[in-house]
């Protein structure tokens, strides 16, 4: 049983949900999905585009995966060829567009959980729940499923999520919580044993063309020497966002990629070089109390 549990849901925000089996994530998460509701209190603020991944996804439905799908789509309000268009697209980046019109009963596990994830991400949601979704999934799959976290939480999304894996997100999540004898704490972000490498990419669009807006990883831009933009970003993130540029309307061409140097804030502290008082100041800083 979930007691006197207080959490905000902000916008941009990457948040794991940690606890032993049997402590009430799975339960909390059904919560914020609404699909359930609670016995006490109550979840205040405007409910937001929300989609859900499950921990067992129920395969036996009269539908092949694009059927699925497509209804779903449908149910979150989007046109019935828009929906087949995102299938179709979703599908192919997550490896399973070969099973399009295989009945889900006969899927495999795995396949079975990628459609799960699919049906999650069709609609843009503003708010992302996923319950153990890498379960199942596949090396490549998982590592899709993180892009499209990060591209959910760079466009503005939240997600909160569980997982077995400590590692997952680990780096990216913005905020941790631990669930234990039923209540939600604020849980301790260990620093990461090793910064996450940073890509630079060098990109031009057609004259006049101004860069895309809701780029995946809110990346640094800077103008190219020669013309063009040179966008700096995590390395997690550099796939989804060459993507967007690529399928960018009109399209950007990339010139280079390049890993970009070290700045001092994303080291370790212990690897951080020392601070050195600037040469003119005479006074020493008095140490805080």
């Amino acid at each position: 049983m979930l007691r006197g549990i207080d959490l905000d849901l902000p916008a941009h925000t990457l948040i794991r949900i940690e606890g032993t089996n049997g402590t009430g994530k799975s339960t909390l998460l059904r919560l914020l999905a609404g699909i359930d509701s609670p016995t006490e209190g109550r979840i205040t603020g405007r409910r937001p585009r929300t989609a859900y991944v499950p921990e067992r996804f129920p395969a036996a439905l009269p539908f092949t995966a694009t059927g699925y799908l497509v209804h779903l789509g449908r149910v979150h309000g989007l046109r019935g060829t828009e929906a087949a268009d995102r299938a179709r697209t979703w599908l192919d980046r997550f490896g399973a567009a070969a099973h399009a019109r295989t009945p889900l009963a006969e899927l495999s596990k795995g396949t079975c959980q990628k459609v799960a994830v699919v049906q999650a991400l069709l609609a843009d949601p503003e708010l992302l729940i996923l319950d153990e979704a890498w379960t199942g999934l596949d090396t490549a799959a998982r590592a899709e499923l993180d892009r499209a976290v990060a591209e959910r939480v760079a466009a503005g999304a939240t997600v909160v999520y569980v997982d077995h894996d400590p590692r997952r997100l680990a780096e990216a999540a913005g905020t941790v919580f631990r669930l234990g004898n039923g209540t939600l704490s604020a849980a301790p972000t260990p620093p990461a044993a090793r910064k996450v490498p940073r890509i630079r990419i060098e990109a031009s669009g057609p004259p006049g063309t101004p860069l895309p807006t809701g780029l995946p990883g809110a990346p640094e831009h800077t103008p190219a020497p020669g013309g063009g933009v040179l966008l700096t970003v995590g390395a997690d993130r550099s796939d989804a966002l060459l993507r967007a540029l690529l399928t960018a309307h009109p399209p950007w061409h990339i010139r280079g990629l390049t890993t970009a140097p070290d700045r001092a804030e994303d080291l370790p502290v212990a690897d951080r070089p020392p601070h050195r008082t600037p040469p003119h100041r005479t006074t020493p800083t008095p140490e805080a109390p």
